[in-house]
C-alpha cells in the first residue's frame, strides 16, 4: 500500500518572536504536517526556531532540512537532538547533509573539504549520532523511545548508499551544485536524470526491511492559467532548457489547480514521491493543492 501524503513547509525567513509564532500556526492551519527549517548562515538557528515552533503549534512535526553537518561536532549535535526532541515532546525529524555553500563555511571559519570529505564527515555524525543517542545510558534523552526520525538529503552515489543505510526519510534536491560555485548556486536536474538518480538509491536500498520515505523539495509553486508564463522569468537562469522542459521538471510546479494535483500524482507513481517539502513564500499557494490531495 503507497504511503499517505505528507507535507512540509521549509521556513526560510528570520523574524520576529511575534512574527515566527503567527506563521507557524498559520502553516498549522494550513495543514501543513511538519515545519522545517534549514541550516545557512543569514537565516534561523535551527534549534532554538523549532522550539519557538513546537510552543506555538500543537500538530505538526518539526525538522531540519537539512543541517549542515560540517557546522557541527557530533557530540555537541547529539545533545543538540537529544534536547530539542525533548523539549519539543518528541516531535522533532533530524535532517542531515553535507552542506554545499562554500562561502558560508568561510565565513564561519570552517573548513569545507572535498565532496569526500564532506560525505565522511556527515558518515561519521550519523554513526556517532546512532551510537550516542542510541544508548540508554546516554543523557539527555530524546523523548521518542524509537528514535528521532532521520533523513538525508543529497542525490550523488555516496550520499544515496548512506540515505538506504541510516536513513527513515530519502530526501531529493531536483538539482546539482554549478561547479566552481562557492555561494551554493543550483542548477535543475532533468526528469530522466532523476528518474536514475531514484533508481539508482532504490538499487543501495534493495535489502532494507521497511523502505524508506521519499521526500522532494518542490522550488516554486504558481497556481495560473497560464503555465508558460509562470516559468518565463526562469529561463535566462536555464538556458539549455526550453519553457516545455522546464515544465516537466518535478521540482516546478506551475498550472491551474487541477494540473498541479495531477502533476504531483503523476510524480508519485513514477518517483514515488509522497513526502513533499515546500519553500516558505509558496506556503499558502500549495495549500489548496494539500486540500485537494489529501487522502489520495
Amino acid at each position: 500500500m503507497s504511503r499517505p501524503y505528507r507535507f512540509g513547509v521549509n521556513l526560510t525567513i528570520s523574524a520576529s518572536a511575534d512574527e515566527w509564532n503567527a506563521k507557524c500556526r498559520r502553516a498549522e492551519e494550513l495543514g501543513y504536517d511538519v515545519i522545517q527549517v534549514p541550516d545557512h548562515l543569514g537565516m534561523v538557528a535551527p534549534f532554538p526556531a523549532l522550539v519557538a515552533a513546537a510552543r506555538a503549534t500543537e500538530r505538526p512535526r518539526l525538522g531540519t532540512f537539512v543541517l549542515n553537518a560540517g557546522f557541527w561536532n557530533p557530540a555537541l549535535l547529539a545533545r543538540e537532538v537529544a534536547t530539542t526532541d525533548a523539549l519539543t515532546g518528541g516531535r522533532l525529524e533530524l535532517g542531515l547533509g553535507t552542506g554545499y555553500v562554500q562561502a558560508e563555511h568561510d565565513a564561519a571559519g570552517l573548513p569545507f573539504g572535498s565532496p569526500g570529505e564532506r560525505v565522511g564527515h556527515l558518515r561519521r555524525t550519523v554513526e556517532e549520532l546512532e551510537r550516542l543517542l542510541g544508548d540508554e545510558e546516554y543523557l539527555p534523552r530524546p523523548a521518542q523511545k524509537s528514535g528521532v526520525p532521520l533523513l538525508i538529503g543529497g542525490n550523488g552515489d555516496r550520499m544515496l548508499e548512506l540515505t538506504a543505510r541510516h536513513a527513515d526519510i530519502a530526501a531529493f534536491t531536483g538539482g546539482r551544485t554549478v561547479r566552481g560555485s562557492t555561494t551554493g548556486q543550483l542548477a535543475p536536474i532533468t526528469a530522466e536524470e532523476l528518474d536514475e538518480r531514484v533508481a539508482r538509491y532504490r538499487e543501495f536500498a534493495a535489502d532494507r526491511e521497511e523502505p524508506a520515505e521519499l521526500n522532494l523539495l518542490i522550488q516554486m509553486v504558481v497556481v495560473t492559467e497560464d503555465r508558460a508564463a509562470a516559468v518565463r522569468p526562469l529561463l535566462e537562469h536555464v538556458p539549455h532548457l526550453t519553457a516545455d522542459r522546464l515544465l516537466e521538471l518535478p521540482i516546478f510546479l506551475a498550472g491551474t489547480l487541477e494540473q498541479i494535483t495531477a502533476q504531483v500524482r503523476a510524480q508519485r507513481e513514477r518517483y514515488g514521491f509522497t513526502y513533499l517539502t515546500v519553500l516558505e513564500p509558496y506556503m499558502e499557494a500549495f495549500a489548496p493543492v494539500m486540500r485537494a490531495l489529501r487522502g489520495a
